[in-house]
């Protein structure tokens, strides 16, 4: 064989310095970090305090909206017959259906909407990307509407989200836009690993999808099941954020000079259409909007 020169020893150094390079934060991402690290000190501290809480009331309504659709969408993939969703105001829900693989359906729910905030949280790292997972949630929202077309609680959350999609769209050439999808998507993670410590670990409720589960299994008790779906959903946290900064590197003046060209605001200088984004970000952008598909 002939000799090509190369180092094995050195090439691997050069694989994990650029795996190093990739992971570290520039500048622009280190401020979103911060963003949703007080994202979740506001969240924690609100959830937890008399009369606060009604501040996120909105958003934990919708994140069990999340919840419920995840089920409906795995119920729908194993060819079950979703017949209605419900929200509850006491910060409940429920999906009913017949058929499907309850294997699927039952964990979907918590793991669901963990995936799909996961999803928004690498959208929240690029302005580009928020604007194309808000026009996924919106197929998203349709979708829930249809099943919950009797649900008055539900039409106006929706309604209501949908009226702040839009008004931050406005703002600043779509930046606070960028800031409330990782808003939303660190609300829906952080609601779904709670949710799974109450619900199956701690049993602060009597019933719950891991109960459930568990029945059907038979192997394992519920909070075994919780455990494995926290890890899990743990899991899809992380991952989110590590894919964020992995794929989004623009700086945030480079962001607002693409998000001129892409989607941009009506009457904007630059509001015809066009695709001269980085590539990359298009690809990402359209990955994390079919992984959300995928959940319908």
């Amino acid at each position: 064989m002939p000799y090509t020169g190369r180092d094995p020893e050195h090439t691997f150094d050069l694989f994990a310095r650029s795996a190093r390079d990739s992971l570290t934060p520039n500048s622009t991402q280190r401020t979103t970090l911060i963003v949703a690290a007080c994202y979740i000190v506001a969240i924690a501290i609100l959830w937890h305090v008399p009369y606060l809480s009604y501040i996120i009331y909105p958003f934990k309504l919708l994140t069990v909206g999340f919840h419920e659709m995840s089920h409906a969408f795995m119920g729908v993939l194993t060819c079950a017959r979703i017949h209605s969703i419900e929200l509850d105001p006491d910060e409940g829900g429920a999906t009913r259906m017949s058929g499907g693989i309850p294997w699927l359906t039952l964990p979907a729910g918590y793991l669901g909407s963990c995936f799909i905030g996961a999803a928004l949280i690498v959208c929240g790292f690029d302005t580009n990307a928020s604007k194309v997972a808000s026009l996924v949630m919106a197929a998203f929202f349709i979708f829930t509407l249809w099943w919950a077309r009797r649900d008055w609680l539900t039409w106006v959350l929706i309604l209501g989200v949908s009226g702040l999609v839009v008004l931050f769209w406005f703002v600043e050439g779509g930046v606070a836009l960028r800031y409330f999808i990782l808003f939303i998507g660190v609300m829906s993670c952080m609601y779904a690993l709670w949710d799974i410590v109450d619900d199956t670990i701690e049993r602060k409720v009597n019933s719950s999808d891991a109960s459930a589960f568990a029945k059907i299994c038979g192997c394992f008790p519920s909070q075994v099941w919780g455990v494995i779906w926290l890890l899990i959903a743990f899991g899809f946290f992380v991952a989110g954020i590590l894919i964020g900064i992995v794929a989004f590197k623009e700086t945030a003046a480079q962001q607002a000079s693409d998000a001129k060209h892409f989607l941009p605001v009506p009457g904007a200088p630059s509001a015809a259409l066009s695709m001269s984004t980085s590539p990359h970000i298009v690809a990402v952008s359209v990955a994390a909007a079919w992984i959300l598909i995928q959940m319908m």
